[in-house]
């Protein structure tokens, strides 16, 4: 069943590392022998010391035993020397004896990722509940969602590989080890890392996952097939192996090109397999098959011919899938023969496209034999195939180090995998928030919601959840939905799911209420933003509602975003065009809008190009209504249709002013001035400087006023380049403590 290794590199408690170092360098490329030495040398120091203190292993193996175990099964997959490096070291940074940090001093960068990549696989399966032991071959969620998450943190391929030997090496030594842990091990690998070995294609270690499981999980279903198998494993393997060599040499001897395999069918799958079908043992024609690749589908049937010819066939165990495709596409010949020694033998034939079809394509393996959940996640999909491309290009190119330095995972994920408290999975959409996990897992929790802690921090609810986050939502019975919310600039909210949710909260309530509460939100905000003189009875019929109250009562449900008003309040103030016979007479016409020069954000119709200047009296950005004044000798200067100073020109100097429109995708940034009012503080100035800078928005000065009163006013400005850039910015100013009004100032 298992390869029993009889290999020994520790005598007398000393590690013979010279041995180990020439039996792995048969299979593993060590370019530099010495830094191996060091860290097979800090392994050996390490354990002794666990060892004088009366350190407990959880197995028959210690820490350095199991790190030289997963270095033969690295060796196997022809590994790269940080891959051995890491392995050697893992269990000792795992078991809190050695630190990153001193990995990376003394081995450097690589390494420390490699192993703190594996750390994190780790901390994800630990998270699920031990105790939780399932029926073989039902499916669960969880469990899923568990598979994914792995997948989704994986950035290098290595990562897994080193993770999938250190499962092997514990589960081959666990047998003796306390039922508790046994179970737990045996259940983690045969849910969890026995399917990712098969969806990474790495077959050996699979099969060896998934029986060794089988054994601890079910031992009597064990007992009776390997019993009614009566040979051993490495038997049945070197059987196989000889009906390889005689096919291959007849099929290659009638002058048909052919790549011929086989495999010796595993305990657990002959289990499955006569639990799926409801059939006996005997049965079971494919415990010994072997696979025929040939260029064409003439030499498939030339090849069954030949088959047949050694062996025969047994009665209704022919199927013609090349004739017959299976619903997913699936073309082969199977026939199962009675083989040497009367032993029972399958034969799978079929052309190497249709095998590249089976294993690569929409009929890949795993989708008809059920050995995996199929899954809708394209995101999912494509990182097994790109893990999978990385191991076949290793295979052919031999040198996974260098490929993994250029080769970087670039597919995006489609779900972000998180904890509860509990140890379940919940999927999310990338940049979902604590808020959007609140409402992904019951709509109360997210009513109640009044703060996060991530990892047993706490966060802000605007935080973007990671995969392998553990998020814990904190309630109150008297906490309630808030209106900020559903403001798509404050980042609350990224799910339309929990969107939904907190907008039928607002809905269900009282409609007096929500219009006292929807005017609370718009009028300061139509005034923070700079919008003055709204008529909002105008501003009601634009958003299409017959009154103001239905207007406010929309805003207060959550049913009409604020920013949309916003939108209708900019068209609603914006100057009507002016009678262009007094515009400019002295200027060429054009029937078209012209772009500026000076300025790649503004438009000034029915003129040519001109220098234009932003008016530092009302400041303008991107989004705002605007006009332009033709001044002497410095081109146009660019208002906001509502400018004071605007106003009275046009009633002195109507004909010098003319229309002019922002471009569609501003380029430049734009100076405003920026009003706080705060309680004063230590750190106040510090904290707004910060948010800013972090938010990259430039501060061209910042002037500060202390109060009698204990207040403090700020005035800063600062350069952005839309008006929407300008709400996010003061929405995050409000959030500061002690900060008491945000606004645009005016002159």
């Amino acid at each position: 069943m298992v390869k029993v290794r009889d290999d020994h590199y520790i005598n007398d408690g000393v590690l013979d590392t010279e041995r180990l170092l020439q039996d792995l360098s048969q299979q593993v490329e060590i370019r530099d022998p010495d830094i191996f030495r060091r860290a097979c040398d800090l392994a050996q120091t390490i354990e002794m010391d666990a060892i004088s203190n009366h350190a407990q292993w959880n197995s028959d193996m210690s820490s350095l035993q199991i790190g030289i175990e997963m270095t033969q099964v690295l060796a196997e997959l022809h590994m790269d020397q940080a891959s051995v490096i890491a392995a050697i070291i893992y269990r000792p940074v795992r078991e809190g004896r050695l630190s990153l940090e001193k990995v990376e001093k003394e081995f450097g960068e690589e390494i420390a990722k490699l192993i703190d990549g594996v750390l994190r696989m780790a901390a994800i399966t630990q998270a699920q509940s031990a105790s939780r032991l399932k029926v073989l071959g039902q499916s669960e969620a969880q469990v899923e969602h568990i598979r994914k998450m792995l997948v989704a943190m994986i950035d290098d391929v290595r990562v897994a590989l080193i993770k999938l030997a250190e499962r092997t090496s514990v589960i081959r030594v666990v047998k003796n080890a306390p039922e508790e842990r046994r179970m737990k091990v045996a259940r983690e690998v045969f849910d969890v890392y026995a399917p990712l070995a098969h969806r990474l294609g790495i077959g050996h270690i699979k099969w060896e996952l998934e029986d060794l499981s089988f054994r601890y999980l079910e031992p009597e279903a064990y007992k009776q097939i390997a019993k009614l198998l009566d040979e051993k494993r490495l038997d049945r393997q070197e059987y196989v192996a000889n009906v390889v060599e005689t096919l291959k040499n007849a099929i290659e001897a009638s002058g048909i090109e052919c790549d011929v395999q086989g495999r010796a069918k595993h305990i657990y799958s002959i289990w499955r397999k006569m639990n799926r079908k409801n059939i006996d043992f005997g049965q079971v024609y494919d415990i010994r098959a072997v696979r025929i690749l040939v260029p064409e589908v003439k030499d498939c049937y030339a090849a069954l011919g030949i088959t047949h010819t050694f062996w025969k066939h047994i009665p209704h165990e022919f199927d013609d899938y090349i004739a017959n495709p299976k619903e997913n596409g699936y073309r082969s010949l199977h026939t199962a023969v009675i083989g040497p020694e009367g032993k029972v033998l399958e034969v799978q034939i079929r052309t190497f496209d249709m095998h590249e079809d089976a294993e690569l394509g929409v009929c890949a393996h795993w989708l008809y034999k059920g050995t995996d959940v199929s899954s809708k996640d394209n995101g999912y999909e494509e990182k097994i195939s790109w893990l999978r491309q990385v191991l076949e290009w290793h295979d052919e190119l031999g040198d996974l180090g260098e490929l993994m330095g250029s080769l970087r995972q670039d597919v995006t994920p489609d779900r972000v995998y998180v904890f509860t408290p509990e140890g379940h999975v919940v999927d999310l959409p990338p940049e979902s928030t604590p808020i959007d996990f609140a409402y992904r897992v019951h709509t109360e929790i997210g009513h109640r919601c009044r703060g996060a802690k991530i990892n047993g921090r706490i966060v802000p609810l605007s935080y973007r959840v990671k995969t392998g986050d553990q998020v814990e939502i904190l309630t109150s019975k008297e906490a309630h939905p808030s209106r900020d919310w559903l403001n798509p600039e404050n980042g609350y909210v990224s799910t339309s799911r929990a969107r939904a949710k907190v907008a039928a909260w607002f809905k269900s309530q009282a409609r007096d209420q929500n219009i006292i509460d929807g005017k609370g939100v718009l009028l300061p905000e139509l005034k923070r933003i700079g919008f003055r003189n709204i008529n909002v009875q105008e501003l009601a019929q634009d958003c299409n509602f017959h009154s103001v109250e239905d207007l406010y009562a929309a805003v207060g449900a959550g049913t009409l975003r604020v920013s949309q008003v916003l939108s209708h309040a900019q068209r609603q103030i914006a100057p009507q065009q002016q009678e262009k016979e007094s515009q400019l007479s002295l200027l060429p016409q054009t029937s078209t809008p012209q772009q500026i020069e000076g300025s790649d954000d503004v438009y000034i119709h029915g003129v040519g190009k001109l220098l234009t200047s932003i008016a530092p009296c009302c400041q303008p950005v991107p989004g705002d209504p605007i006009v332009g004044y033709v001044t002497q000798g410095r081109g146009i200067s660019i208002h906001r249709a509502d400018c004071i100073n605007v106003l009275n020109l046009k009633r002195h100097h109507g004909n010098r002013i003319t229309e002019v429109s922002w471009g569609q995708q501003p380029e430049n940034l734009y100076p405003v001035e920026v009003v706080l009012k705060a309680y004063d503080r230590r750190g106040l100035v510090k904290d707004v400087s910060m948010t800013l800078a972090n938010d990259e928005v430039n501060i061209v000065s910042f002037n500060t006023l202390s109060q009698d009163d204990g207040t403090a006013d700020l005035k800063v400005t600062i350069e952005i380049d839309s008006l929407q850039r300008l709400g996010k910015i003061l929405n995050k100013l409000q959030m500061l403590p002690n900060i008491i009004d945000v606004r645009r100032e005016h002159h």
